[in-house]
């Protein structure tokens, strides 16, 4: 039995250029269908908050404090400038002794914040009360000083579960 055969030049080229596109468009089909197995339900979650804070050379920043008495950073780790924290340090050596803590006394919430006392390590509350840096409250989100390299000091902002993030399903 013969072939059939297209006896215009039209048809002879349409028939070539037809079975190309179709083999073409099944196989791109069977690559996507493919990869959407194998990628599954990826989401990707980014947040606009850098995970730590690069406050800078440790023993410039110990001789700062022990100047000038412990550094307030407003508003770290939020959109919204909710969370300060207050940085000190004790002892002689910069390499140790950092301690961090939220702006606000322990026996208060957040809504209470407090005012250094100009060159020291006193504060003062929203009632007026004058407190020691020991009664303010201690970080529960997991933020901690970090030293690297022995002179680079960082603050680690913890958990942030109320911070806005963007999420996207691959």
């Amino acid at each position: 039995m013969a072939r059939p055969t297209f006896r215009s030049p039209a048809g002879r080229a349409i028939r070539p250029v037809a079975a190309g596109i179709g083999f073409f468009g099944l196989f791109g089909l069977t690559l996507w269908g493919i990869a959407s197995v194998l990628g599954g339900e990826q989401t990707l979650t980014t947040t606009f908050i850098p995970d730590r804070l690069p406050v800078g050379n440790v023993e410039y920043w110990a001789e700062s404090v022990d100047t000038n008495g412990p550094v307030l950073f407003a508003g770290l780790g939020t959109t919204s400038g909710e969370r300060t924290i207050v940085l000190d340090h004790n002892g002689t050596d910069p390499q140790r002794g950092w301690l961090v803590y939220y702006a606000y006394p322990a026996d208060r919430d957040v809504s209470c914040p407090i005012e250094q006392i100009k060159g020291t390590d006193t504060f003062t509350d929203c009632d007026g009360r004058t407190i020691s840096i020991e009664e303010l409250a201690p970080p529960t989100n997991g933020e901690y000083p970090i030293i690297e390299d022995r002179q680079a000091l960082f603050i680690d902002l913890g958990e942030r579960t109320n911070d806005p993030t963007t999420t996207t399903t691959d």
